[in-house]
């Protein structure tokens, strides 16, 4: 019987009982926080604190991209013609729900890396 992979888990990343998943979840992982982080060999010999890393990552991106978008009027108005601050309120939108995805899928593998199981909700 195939794992249960909750919704939200990320693409790419392979089941948590899979041989595979704590690589895949690394490299993943890897491509959520900064660049640098991949100079810190200790994240890679220790993925979940990697993963935990990635969450406090990940949520301080979610409240930034909310703070700006509740401020984006007041800060831009004077810059920006109005149809302009409406597309940057729409890449605003756009972009909390990929950032809000993603640290839901953060949130899903560190739990995964601490060992919980997932079953199918009714």
């Amino acid at each position: 019987m195939a794992a249960y992979i909750p919704p939200g888990w990320p693409t790419g990343v392979h089941p948590p009982d899979s041989d595979d998943f704590e690589s895949t979840a690394v490299a993943w992982l890897l491509d959520v926080v900064p660049p640098d982080y991949r100079l810190h060999g200790v994240l890679r010999r220790h993925p979940v604190a990697l993963a935990a890393m990635a969450r406090h990552h990940t949520a301080a991106c979610v409240e930034g991209a909310r703070q700006g978008y509740r401020t984006a009027r007041t800060e831009l108005a004077v810059a920006l013609p109005p149809h302009a601050v409406d597309a940057v309120l729409a890449a605003y939108r756009t972009e909390g729900r990929r950032l809000a995805a993603t640290a839901r899928a953060v949130a899903l593998v560190e739990r995964a890396m601490r060992g919980e199981a997932f079953t199918p909700k009714l």
